[in-house]
């Protein structure tokens, strides 16, 4: 067990000094509940604190890394990267499914496949860093594995909202709120593009183009965005 978490060990760039941290981690309930040990002990208090840790790390990249970015977007955006199913994606990418202690029962029903268990597991590792090496090595491994999620995940959301984001800026420095009107529309019936206009007052104006008019709103209202920050305006 210990070579094959030597491999564990090189996956999530880490060495552990006290390797009883991560061998606990490991160590689902359904296993412990089978072993005839009252030392031994299962995972569970290493999930919980693993959430935490998980938790705070996320929170801290998003905000260094979206400066503008307000606590309502911060909190949507960490729910679409700290959830079961992103969990698991990562744990199935260090195969933490083939290091798992598993109870017989529960390794019959192929527990080391379920979303739920492997995400748990994630959450366990996560603490057993934390216990062993501290906040900044558990930061630096949870910024390795989830430095591509922060990324693509964050700018998705960030693109999906330039409407709401635009207008609680607008709302906000000019008492108005932003207005879209389509000026163009072009293609057959199946396959238009749509040129939509978005003022603020009598001042302000972008022009988007998007294959639907929400689209083309969200382009508009994108670049109304940059437009003000390069006005140098509270954004």
């Amino acid at each position: 067990m210990d070579r094959d978490l030597s491999f564990l060990e090189q996956s999530i760039e880490y060495r552990f000094k006290n390797i009883e941290f991560i061998k606990e981690a490991l160590q689902h309930s359904s296993f412990v509940n089978e072993q005839n040990d009252p030392a031994l002990r299962n995972n569970e208090r290493m999930e919980f604190l693993g959430d935490s840790v998980l938790s705070l790390v996320i929170s801290h990249l998003l905000m260094m890394r979206f400066p503008e970015i307000n606590e309502g977007d911060l909190s949507k955006m960490r729910a679409a990267i700290v959830n079961e199913t992103q969990l698991a994606d990562v744990s199935q990418s260090l195969s933490l499914g083939s290091y798992l202690m598993l109870g017989k029962g529960e390794a019959v029903a192929h527990g080391y496949e379920k979303k739920s268990i492997l995400a748990d597991t994630l959450e366990a590792v996560i603490a057993a860093i934390y216990l062993d090496g501290g906040i900044d090595s558990a930061s630096n491994v949870i910024e390795s594995l989830f430095a591509e999620r922060v990324n693509s995940l964050a700018l998705k959301l960030i693109k999906k909202d330039f409407k709401s984001r635009l207008q609680e800026r607008v709302q906000f420095r000019f008492k108005q709120i932003p207005r879209y009107q389509v000026i163009s529309e072009s293609g057959p019936p199946h396959d238009k593009t749509f040129t939509v206009r978005m003022t603020i007052g009598s001042d302000i104006s972008t022009e988007g183009v998007g294959k639907s008019k929400k689209e083309a709103e969200q382009d508009a209202a994108e670049k109304g965005l940059a437009f003000l920050k390069t006005q140098e305006m509270d954004i």
